[in-house]
């Protein structure tokens, strides 16, 4: 961990992608994260020794398999962040750009399921980088 780091801000994370809402879910994923690790306090702004902030660049959802017909079948959601660690002072601790990750799901015969499942392969993608970032916030210091 970073020196003198002992509480974390997490203010809502840039959405510049076309996809509304989606820092919201990965603003949870990052707060559950680091909440339920409880090596680092997280509370409001103005009383955090550091913030953390992340942009959302890109949402993609492509098709990737298809059946005889030539409909999709299932697809892969991409998303691709920067992340900002700085001291109340602005001093950038920490900062990763480009971090992708990526889940897959199947599509559904009805409109809400096909929704339903892109909505999760979402929230799963953003578990899985609030994931691997609280990693890496603690064992690559």
């Amino acid at each position: 961990m970073p020196p003198g780091v002992r509480s974390v801000a997490i203010p809502t994370l840039v959405n510049q992608t076309l996809e509304p809402g989606i820092e919201i879910v990965f603003t949870q994923a990052f707060l559950k994260e680091f909440i339920k690790d409880r090596r680092v306090r997280v509370v409001d702004r103005r009383e955090a020794d550091s913030i953390f902030e992340g942009v959302i660049k890109s949402l993609i959802i492509l098709s990737v398999s298809y059946d005889k017909s030539g409909y999709a079948l299932e697809y892969q959601t991409i998303v691709m962040m920067d992340i900002t660690l700085k001291r109340q002072n602005g001093e950038v601790l920490w900062k990763e750009k480009d971090l992708i990750e990526r889940a897959w799901y199947r599509t559904n015969p009805t409109v809400i399921g096909n929704e339903d499942n892109r909505v999760n392969a979402i929230q799963k993608v953003a578990q899985s980088l609030a994931e691997r970032v609280l990693n890496r916030f603690y064992y690559n210091f």
